[in-house]
């Protein structure tokens, strides 16, 4: 359930995530899910690759700054209700997220999340005794 993720900081300028994008694929390292957070000034972009450590060296060769993370990645259920139930097992257990980010694979029937809480591990317990299993990088 604990998986690796690029978190790459980058200044808000246009071609920015192209520039990450392209330096990726011209690397065979393939974009699984992204999620996109900005300011006027900066933006955060966290990744999940296939080869997470290939792609910060990569990365931070060109002088991009980027670390590898360690975030929560489970499948569910694409019902309704899905997400509520991860959320309500974590609050329940006074585990804070700070962020997440999801999305629905319409050909599996299956829903794959992506989660940053304060306390990883134990989260990873509570949810692995629900029934959530972790998602397979390749099933993204």
């Amino acid at each position: 359930m604990i998986i690796k993720q690029l978190f790459v900081f980058l200044e808000n300028k246009q071609g920015r995530i192209c520039a990450v994008a392209d330096l990726l694929a011209k690397n065979n390292i393939n974009i699984r899910a992204l999620s996109l957070a900005d300011t006027s000034e900066f933006g955060i972009l966290r990744l999940i690759v296939d080869k997470p450590e290939e792609g910060k060296k990569i990365l931070n060769d060109e002088g991009i700054v980027v670390r590898v993370t360690d975030v929560l990645s489970l499948t569910m259920d694409d019902t309704p209700g899905g997400t509520l139930g991860v959320l309500r097992l974590l609050a329940e257990s006074g585990i804070s997220v700070e962020y997440m980010y999801a999305f629905a694979g319409k050909t599996t029937g299956k829903a794959f999340m992506i989660i940053q809480a304060e306390e990883l591990e134990a989260a990873e317990a509570i949810l692995r005794r629900n029934g959530f299993i972790q998602a397979d990088i390749s099933e993204i």
